[in-house]
């Protein structure tokens, strides 16, 4: 309860300001609708919306296991050679400065505007980057006697990665995560924007907009802001299934 109910109360007062605020004031749609008129929209659109967030969803969601394991294995290599290491993070580095706005144009002028890999690529480089660095930290933060411990035993380098560092690494890999969940489903959005095929959530915002129904725009962003909580509660929820069990004790016979 006191997890939840702050941040419920906060939002039901939040939409009555809303509320409030646009009929009182009789603000015009087009610079903010009311939350009755979002949701009537919302229920009048109903199929569609959920047809733009399952478009949008996958391809967050191919991005988001691309990136993920794309920005594992580097960070492994990484960890296991240097050479590697000092190749790649000058590469997420600069991945990651790279603007979606400009990447997005960019991969549909490279690859075919009648498929889905250009949003696709766009979400995975987006992802890369945070997995990339979380898991790389979490890697090299693992205590010097359980390596030198599982090298006595005659462990290999890989044995000793997948047996000690990868388990140590699992907070600094969801924390990795977390950032890069929602981060999927914006990067999906906004390379919608850059033409390809419109049905998902970007191209039906920009549309809407365009036709000034701005209640069904808002609808749209509605369903995006719901995709990208989606995304970060089943990363939770992962975290939560592969945290290990604490030992707080054993009782004798």
């Amino acid at each position: 309860m006191k997890v939840w109910v702050p941040p419920i109360v906060v939002g039901v007062v939040a939409l009555a300001l809303w509320q409030l605020l646009t009929v009182a004031a009789g603000l015009p749609s087009f610079l903010l609708p009311a939350p009755s008129a979002i949701a009537a929209a919302i229920g009048d659109n109903g199929h569609s919306i959920v047809e733009a967030a399952l478009a949008t969803g996958g391809n967050a969601l191919v991005g988001l296991v691309a990136g993920a394991v794309l920005g594992i294995v580097a960070a492994a290599l990484a960890v296991r050679f240097a050479p590697v290491d000092g190749l790649l993070g000058p590469l997420s580095a600069a991945a990651a400065a790279v603007p979606i706005v400009a990447l997005a144009p960019l991969l549909n002028s490279m690859y075919s505007t009648t498929t889905d890999l250009p949003r696709r690529l766009v979400a995975t480089i987006v992802v890369f980057f945070p997995v990339y660095v979380s898991t790389l930290k979490g890697l090299r933060q693992v205590p010097r006697v359980h390596a030198d411990l599982m090298t006595a035993y005659a462990a290999t380098g890989w044995q000793i990665t997948r047996t000690v560092r990868l388990p140590a690494a699992l907070p600094h890999l969801f924390t990795g995560l977390r950032i890069a969940a929602p981060g999927a489903v914006i990067a999906a959005l906004i390379a919608e924007y850059f033409g390809g095929l419109q049905h998902g959530l970007g191209s039906r915002i920009t549309s809407a907009a365009a036709n000034t129904a701005y209640p069904r725009a808002w609808a749209y962003v509605t369903a995006a802001m719901v995709l990208g909580l989606v995304f970060l509660a089943a990363v939770l929820l992962l975290e939560r299934l592969t945290r290990r069990p604490r030992i707080t004790g054993w009782r004798t016979k």
